[in-house]
């Protein structure tokens, strides 16, 4: 049966490379990308609506459908506690009553590690979530509001969840990005040490890890997306070593340096000269997240992509931009 597959925060990073795996599908004949910013690319299949999560949502659909919501302010440090509950609790209500009046079945939702909290201790799908910011906390209230659509039609309703760690791969514009051009420069240096684990995981492969976990065709599947591996800041500036030719940093700063000198750059940024960054990201980078992904490991899901082998794509396609 030809389906419409509608996805919402269809333009970001995560909803274009989906997009660009379902035109290749046969079975998905209509692909919406809901989204208040414009796409980056569209394809023969696919169509640009403006859609705010926030707001009761109106979009023609006939037929079978299927949901994916990407939707989310999710950048910390970067908002008020407030804008991560009102985009990412809010909009998780008018999803599913959306998918409630079309008469959706499924549902495949993207959340976060972060309701793990920072973890050096290993955690996997069975750890006792304990989010500790306001995204983590928002992300953990909308897992359940996706349940409680799931639940009210336990035979035929389907939902699949994701736990993400850090993604990676062309158009992220994030923690990989950055971390590319500091490499390229040779400004990256240690915070503290070269052991903190970073669970991660390459973008490209996240539409098909989606399909695989929802073929189990279970009520509920919840897993984690990132490398079986402890993946360390220093195994990552290797995988950039190995793919762009990046000279290996060295050099580990103690933790009151780097902590100072992130204090001067906040009081530089309330003097109107803004930077990135701030005593928050420096606590994100010196912090493990050593999540494990146990539910993809016992179904057999197996990663193509090895780190360098990734960023060496993610390299030839646009230079890590």
């Amino acid at each position: 049966m030809n389906t419409t597959a509608i996805i919402f925060g269809g333009c970001g990073f995560f909803g274009t490379h989906l997009a660009r795996h379902l035109a290749l599908d046969d079975t998905v004949t209509r692909i919406i990308l809901a989204d208040i910013r414009e796409p980056r690319e569209l394809t023969a299949k696919s169509e640009y609506v403006r859609c705010d999560v926030r707001e009761p949502i109106d979009i023609a659909v006939e037929g079978k459908s299927v949901i994916y919501n990407f939707a989310a302010v999710h950048t910390t440090p970067g908002h008020e506690d407030w804008e991560y509950y009102w985009a990412n609790v809010r909009g998780a209500i008018e999803v599913c009553r959306f998918a409630e009046r079309k008469g959706c079945t499924r549902i495949f939702f993207t959340s976060t590690m972060g309701i793990y909290g920072p973890q050096e201790d290993i955690v996997d799908e069975q750890t006792v979530a304990q989010p500790v910011s306001a995204y983590g906390k928002s992300k953990l209230l909308a897992e359940k509001i996706h349940e409680d659509w799931q639940a009210r039609h336990a035979d035929s309703r389907r939902l699949v969840i994701m736990r993400p760690a850090v993604t990676f791969g062309e158009g992220e514009h994030g923690n990989f990005e950055r971390l590319a051009g500091l490499l390229r420069r040779g400004l990256f240096v240690y915070p503290v040490r070269k052991t903190t684990i970073k669970a991660c995981a390459p973008v490209e492969e996240m539409p098909e890890c989606f399909a695989y976990m929802a073929a189990f065709d279970e009520p509920v599947i919840r897993f984690i997306f990132a490398y079986p591996d402890r993946t360390t800041t220093e195994d990552i500036n290797r995988g950039f070593h190995e793919a762009a030719g990046y000279k290996m940093p060295g050099v580990v700063v103690p933790g009151w340096i780097i902590n100072t000198a992130a204090l001067g750059f906040e009081v530089l940024a309330k003097l109107g000269l803004k930077t990135s960054i701030n005593r928050a990201r420096v606590r994100k980078l010196v912090q493990s997240t050593n999540i494990y992904p146990r539910e993809l490991v016992s179904r057999g899901w197996t990663f193509k992509l090895p780190l360098a082998e990734a960023l060496r794509r993610w390299q030839k396609a646009n230079d890590f931009k």
